[in-house]
């Protein structure tokens, strides 16, 4: 079952709508509605993609990165979003803390309601 929170694999398209890599995404939550379709961000291993103040970076210090299912220090790119249904995530490697995934909410919104 995925839930907000979850990291999970998924073939993430690049802008030009072409086939992007298999790749982590943080689901970030459910969109109303009858169908089953998430809200998500990429993730990447690329550190210097980091838009300081804004991405997310989960470091293998970090408390949650071992429940996380990342391999490497890795950025969460918070402004890298899709909309896509359950049926194409292809599992769950792991989940942030809660208290992150409300950060990265947080951000998020207030990028959307900032002039």
């Amino acid at each position: 079952m995925i839930q907000e929170g979850h990291i999970v694999l998924f073939k993430f398209p690049q802008t030009d709508q072409t086939v992007g890599k298999l790749r982590p995404a943080l689901v970030i939550r459910r969109l109303p509605g009858v169908h089953d379709d998430w809200l998500i961000c990429m993730i990447s291993s690329q550190l210097s993609q980091q838009i300081p103040d804004f991405d997310e970076v989960v470091k293998d210090k970090d408390m949650d990165f071992k429940q996380s299912g990342l391999k490497t220090s890795s950025v969460i790119r918070i402004c890298r979003l899709a909309v896509v249904n359950r049926t194409i995530f292809l599992g769950s490697i792991g989940s942030i803390s809660t208290e992150r995934l409300e950060l990265i909410k947080k951000r998020l919104s207030d990028w959307i309601k900032s002039t």
